[in-house]
């Protein structure tokens, strides 16, 4: 966890649960460091290329939350730069419930989980809308090649701040290309013990000595007497 995100997320309310607790200690410390926005690393920028789906949290004007799924094929969310994230939004129930949200609160909060690996990555940070005619640089960038979905605009979300959490309690899932992939390796393994295999049995077959009295031309107990 960053300084930067304890700043934000532990408010007053939080703080004293955490004394309640037994925590507080602990996290004063990690909160008492500077007060400026995190910056994406490689290991972030690398983990954020790996997901093919995230899920994105605002808040609507009522103050009720709302929690949406975004997915894409791996890969579909970018960080742009180290402070910048990016994705193409792609058409769906059509309720713009989400984008209706950022017109009056532009903070959002990202939880991406990557299962196989069973690591998770929060994100708080701020969106924004934009189309391929206001930024045709970052359309071209963000929208997926040979992936059939409609592309109705492009979200830029501004990092603020980020935090890993611990593994626990992510059951370890796959996709069609992850076991494909281990499976080719597998069958790839299996051939060549295989081929091993019959080597060695070859080459006892051609070491085994030859039993005495094998030889049919020598032995009359083979021939019938006439």
């Amino acid at each position: 966890m960053t300084s930067r995100y304890a700043q934000l997320l532990f408010t007053e309310e939080v703080r004293r649960q955490q004394r309640q607790h037994g925590s507080r200690t602990a996290y004063a410390r990690m909160a008492a460091g500077p007060q400026h926005a995190d910056r994406l690393g490689a290991r972030e920028t690398a983990f954020v290329s790996m997901v093919d789906s995230f899920f994105i949290a605002s808040t609507s004007s009522t103050g009720w939350p709302y929690v949406q799924h975004r997915g894409g094929p791996a890969g579909f969310l970018q960080a742009l730069d180290d402070s910048t994230l990016g994705f193409a939004d792609f058409r769906g129930n059509r309720q713009y419930i989400t984008t209706g949200n950022l017109d009056v609160d532009s903070r959002v909060s990202l939880l991406l989980i990557h299962y196989s690996s069973q690591a998770r990555f929060k994100i708080a940070g701020r969106a924004r809308y934009v189309t391929a005619e206001q930024c045709p640089d970052i359309a071209e960038k963000l929208r997926p090649r040979d992936y059939r979905a409609i592309v109705e605009r492009f979200a830029l979300i501004t990092v603020e701040a980020y935090d890993w959490n611990c593994p626990q309690h992510i059951a370890p899932r796959y996709t069609p290309e992850e076991v494909r992939s281990a499976v080719e390796s597998l069958e790839q393994r299996i051939a060549l013990l295989e081929q091993e295999n019959d080597e060695l049995r070859q080459r006892l077959v051609d070491a085994a000595p030859t039993a005495p009295g094998s030889d049919d031309e020598g032995d009359d107990r083979c021939h019938i007497a006439r």
